[in-house]
């Protein structure tokens, strides 16, 4: 398992439930790349996901929204450089 890989399965899982979360805003933010490297990504993601994670962590704890949007994102682009690469 790729690091991050959770992370992009659980997110496609809730796209296709329909669930506006953490996760499912990252698979949107990484939708294009993601989808480069083969992953099937669902027609249904978040436009602006960006700013969408943002805010719902900032919902969820605004101390650390900044820092923990920033981990996730690092997460995702570890994520695709991995795939990329081929491993």
């Amino acid at each position: 398992m790729r690091p991050g890989e959770e992370i992009i399965d659980e997110g496609i899982k809730d796209l296709i439930e329909g669930r506006e979360s953490v996760n499912a805003l990252l698979v949107s933010i990484g939708a294009p790349r993601l989808a480069r490297l083969g992953i099937a990504i669902p027609d249904k993601t978040y436009s602006n996901p960006e700013h969408r994670l943002y805010n719902l962590l900032r919902t969820l704890d605004a101390d650390a929204s900044h820092s923990r949007y920033n981990a996730l994102i690092r997460r995702l682009v570890s994520f695709e450089r991995a795939g990329e690469c081929g491993t």
